[in-house]
């Protein structure tokens, strides 16, 4: 039996991008609890993509590893990192849990900037 990339619950991060543009939330996991070392927030973090009618797809690496081809999820092990991807998917704010087993939802909405106030002068 054959499968396609598409059969499996994954997205490289062209994939994952585009399904966040369509409506898709991102979900940030923390797998290992932040420790604070110097000015950074070490930890370690994974993301998915999960549509509101259930389908998720786990963030992987473009690149594979040089033993078996494996597929692996891709991990984050800075808050920087995670602010950084998040960010590049066109985020305007960051949630980051910072403890084991929690997580935090994202979701990219247009926001008309023209019917904000003026700033104060």
């Amino acid at each position: 039996m054959t499968w396609a990339v598409t059969d499996l619950n994954i997205a490289t991060e062209a994939k994952f991008r585009a399904l966040a543009e369509s409506g898709y939330r991102v979900e940030v996991l923390c797998l290992k609890g932040a420790q604070r070392k110097g000015p950074t927030y070490y930890g370690l973090w994974v993301m998915r993509a999960v549509s509101e009618d259930g389908d998720e797809k786990r963030l992987v690496t473009a690149r594979t590893r040089t033993t078996y081809n494996d597929i692996k999820i891709r991990e984050f092990k800075t808050i920087t990192g995670v602010v950084s991807f998040l960010a590049g998917l066109g985020l305007s704010c960051a949630t980051i849990p910072l403890h084991e087993g929690k997580h935090a939802w994202h979701k990219l909405e247009s926001i008309d900037f023209s019917a904000a106030d003026d700033p104060p002068q």
